[in-house]
């Protein structure tokens, strides 16, 4: 059985997908292993038995998840504002899993980045740990990387999700399209940055405001520059949906 990992830059509508793949009640799904390891030093993941286990370092989550899916499909979702060394210190361990990314427009995401977190640094917003890892699992991995993009979930999310589904190869499930809102075990941790998830029954797009923007903090320029072209290298990379097909 596969493992599937879906990698992420922050506020990149990941939630709401993982959000998904509950909803879908067929996979196993795991909550930001690697960024909780970093951020705790520990994580609880789900055990072949139905309780969990305590790992405290990378090899061991890789290694865990890679035995896990050996009888279940396991979906993973994690988010790269840190550059997590034993993927590429090891891409051998992660060759077997399929790869997938979620890319969305740099000027929103890192405005909603700093409106939760303001001590954001430019390396946490995340585009280029993104294209490290997809350049490195288009390189090593026995499957292509898959990329999607967050616009098109909101545009097009029967399409987009159907499309991801089949390069993965899973069945699509329309009716996992909408869920019951409401908060999570599952990010109970992190859960100042899920709040707009909990309020949504589907993908759709929530209206939002920020104080500080790319366009008028010279930071917040100075990160989008910087990302800007590590974006630009995803999306040509990305399933064409809807009026892009």
């Amino acid at each position: 059985m596969p493992v599937i990992a879906m990698w992420a830059h922050p506020r990149a509508l990941s939630t709401a997908f993982l959000r998904m793949m509950i909803a879908r009640g067929d996979v196993t799904v795991v909550h930001e292993p690697l960024v909780t390891l970093v951020d705790e030093g520990h994580v609880e993941l789900p055990a072949a038995d139905g309780g969990t286990v305590t790992v405290t370092d990378a090899a061991e989550v890789v290694a865990h998840l890679t035995e896990l899916g050996r009888d279940r499909t396991v979906f993973v979702k994690d988010t790269l504002e840190y550059r997590y060394r034993h993927l590429f210190a090891d891409p051998g361990a992660i060759a077997d899993v399929t790869h997938t990314f979620i890319v969305r427009e740099p000027a929103r995401t890192i405005s909603s980045h700093y409106a939760i977190k303001p001590t954001v640094t430019c390396p946490e917003i995340g585009y280029e740990h993104q294209w490290e890892l997809y350049d490195l699992v288009s390189r090593t991995a026995h499957r292509p990387p898959v990329v999607i993009r967050a616009e098109d979930l909101l545009r097009h999310p029967g399409e987009t999700v159907s499309a991801w589904c089949e390069a993965v190869g899973l069945p699509f499930l329309p009716e996992a399209l909408n869920w019951a809102p409401g908060e999570r075990t599952e990010w109970r941790r992190t859960r100042k940055w899920h709040l707009d998830v909990e309020r949504t029954s589907g993908f759709s797009p929530v209206e939002k405001s920020f104080e500080v923007t790319v366009a008028n903090n010279d930071t917040l320029r100075s990160y989008h520059d910087y990302h800007q072209p590590f974006y630009e290298r995803l999306i040509r990379h990305a399933i064409s949906i809807g009026e892009d097909s």
